[in-house]
């Protein structure tokens, strides 16, 4: 397909009196048309022209709408040589498709200066946006646009009831403030007969008047809830993914033994709280943060690999719980904690007594990762095998020893060099590079599905697994570890 090129104009606010002679000369000059939508009042100007609003109704989201009018213009200007792309407003301001053209290769773009929607609103406010230092931002992105916006605050593409309903039920107010009651302007078909100017407040903006495409939202003074530090954080945590070369190197697997640890860490802070002193809040603030970063690591991973993002994993939380309390969202009924518990999948947590060895290692840790990482602090003062070559003679060494106490008859003994034994094998997974707790699992994981083989061959079978010989179990183990 050759490159061809593609000529975008802007239709202004409302009025045709609004058109440059530039856009007005270009219609007339390109006999290939198109408008991103025919709903506007000057797309009659544009003549005979193919508008994309059959993409609006059969897209599920915009960007998916934005992708397929952006590949018709390509295919478009590459059968033509030259078309003609005609869009509300100024081509220059909150253009999607436009945004895309920019950055596809495919296509020689050029844009023509239109006038905005803003000149018309900056007019009705009677303000100076550059003074007021406005920002503007897109309705369907304000949680996580305007997360760190404050002052005044211009929301465009607010062009029904629900995206305005969406809007407000995004700004978490600050305890010192009625959010309700927060100023607010809904301007609407401005530069047209039927402009409103309409000031209300913002527990009413989604209730005010029938938005439409040509509606958009002033904050005169946005106050920012507890979203924006989120969002700051979110954004790092991307920074971080693309930039440090050990976070770019990290995988779902790789993570889960920080994962384990960062949530024991968790347990040992709640255990150190002292309902006496709010300075110790500050060891479990810093553990929250640690584990909420593994989760935010995780979901950044999954959004650059395109398969979920953070988006999907709030989503999916808040609809369970909303799921699981139908006490509270629904019409169940409840007479306390236990009818409650009922209705919820029990949640497993262990609690186990501080008792530090390392400062920094979590006591709560299971028996094998707390090994794993009193050795890595201890390697890292210099107290360690040069390589696993080392480590695996001890293996043997302490299993001999086993032996030996088992033989005295000395069960402390005996316990003791077991520990010993186990201690041994983690030292060699160390080096290896194998997390201990994750290898121990997988192996018993195995087990139990082979002996739950085990069990329906004997079940199948007629076979009393108790009063079953060894020779009769090792058949049958033998069978499901080879079809396995």
């Amino acid at each position: 397909m050759s490159i061809g090129r593609v000529v975008v104009v802007g239709l202004g606010p409302g009025g045709a009196e609004q058109l440059t002679t530039e856009t007005l000369a270009a219609i007339e000059r390109i006999p290939h048309r198109y408008l991103r939508t025919a709903v506007h009042p000057t797309a009659h100007v544009v003549g005979d022209a193919t508008s994309f609003d059959d993409v609006y109704d059969a897209g599920e989201r915009f960007d998916d709408v934005y992708t397929v009018i952006v590949e018709r213009l390509v295919a478009a200007a590459g059968e033509h040589g030259e078309i003609l792309y005609a869009v509300p407003g100024s081509p220059i301001v909150l253009e999607r498709t436009v945004q895309h053209l920019r950055s596809d290769d495919r296509v020689e773009l050029e844009l023509l200066p239109a006038m905005s929607f803003l000149d018309v609103a900056w007019s009705r406010l009677g303000i100076d946006p550059v003074e007021a230092g406005v920002t503007l931002v897109d309705g369907h992105e304000f949680a996580t646009a305007a997360a760190d916006a404050t002052g005044a605050v211009l929301v465009a593409h607010t062009h029904a009831n629900w995206v305005l309903s969406d809007i407000k039920l995004a700004l978490d107010g600050d305890t010192d403030a009625d959010v309700g009651g927060l100023p607010a302007v809904l301007l609407h078909a401005l530069g047209t007969p039927d402009e409103q100017i309409v000031h209300t407040t913002w527990s009413e903006i989604d209730r005010t008047l029938d938005a439409d495409h040509l509606t958009s939202l002033f904050v005169p003074d946005l106050r920012v809830g507890s979203g924006a530090g989120y969002v700051r954080f979110h954004r790092l945590a991307r920074i971080l993914r693309e930039q440090c070369p050990w976070d770019i190197e990290q995988t779902h697997r790789s993570l889960v033994p920080f994962l384990i640890e960062e949530s024991y860490e968790v347990v040992d802070a709640i255990e150190a709280l002292d309902p006496d002193d709010p300075g110790s809040d500050e060891e479990l603030i810093e553990e929250l943060g640690d584990l909420l970063y593994q989760i935010e690591f995780h979901a950044t991973i999954a959004e650059q690999e395109g398969r979920f993002t953070i988006d999907d994993v709030t989503r999916g939380i808040h609809d369970k719980l909303v799921r699981r309390h139908p006490h509270v969202f629904g019409d169940t009924e409840v007479e306390g904690t236990g009818q409650v518990l009922e209705n919820w999948d029990a949640i497993k947590r262990a609690e186990k007594n501080r008792t530090s060895v390392f400062e920094g290692i979590a006591a709560s840790l299971p028996s094998l990762s707390y090994a794993h990482e009193v050795q890595r602090k201890a390697a890292k003062s210099g107290f360690d095998w040069p390589d696993v070559s080392g480590a695996v003679p001890k293996v043997a060494e302490e299993t001999d020893e086993v032996l030996a106490a088992h033989a005295t008859g000395d069960d402390d003994a005996t316990r003791a060099e077991l520990g010993d034994l186990l201690f041994a094998v983690v030292n060699v997974a160390r080096h290896l590079g194998v997390e201990p707790e994750a290898a121990l699992r997988a192996a018993t994981n195995k087990f139990r599905h082979r002996f739950e083989g085990v069990e329906r061959l004997s079940t199948e079978r007629g076979i009393d697994l108790r009063a079953a010989s060894l020779a009769e179990l090792d058949a049958l183990w033998d069978e499901v570890k080879a079809s396995s």
